[in-house]
């Protein structure tokens, strides 16, 4: 998918709803739940266990997620299952790591966005 380039470069409105759905993007623990889910449907306990957060934490992301149109659920029995509604998250994350594998993680150590150990646990 190709991104269009606005007619006029003060036109940036048109790029507003990008920067929404990177913004949306841009927590660990979003990453790591779309991730999960790009592999099938999970129900909040299997977050919970699978990415070693806690049921709070998953829950609050979720209904971000939620909120943003990017994964849904389903009831079954007293749980519920989540899904990606957009399945094509999955080849948004892997272009967003061929990019940093080809800048060495730079945006890592960028000044404003990176993390203070350049993003190295």
């Amino acid at each position: 998918m190709a991104m269009t380039v606005p007619r006029a470069a003060s036109d940036r409105s048109s790029l507003q709803p990008a920067a929404s759905l990177f913004r949306s993007l841009g927590d660990p623990a979003r990453l790591a739940i779309i991730r999960r889910l790009a592999v099938g449907e999970a129900r909040v306990v299997d977050l919970v266990d699978e990415l070693g957060l806690a049921q709070s934490t998953v829950s609050k992301h979720l209904a971000c997620l939620r909120d943003c149109g990017l994964v849904d659920s389903r009831p079954v029995g007293r749980a519920s299952l989540f899904t990606l509604t957009q399945p094509s998250l999955a080849e948004v994350l892997a272009a967003a790591e061929a990019v940093l594998e080809a800048t060495g993680q730079a945006v890592a150590l960028c000044p404003t966005y990176g993390t203070p150990d350049g993003g190295i646990s």
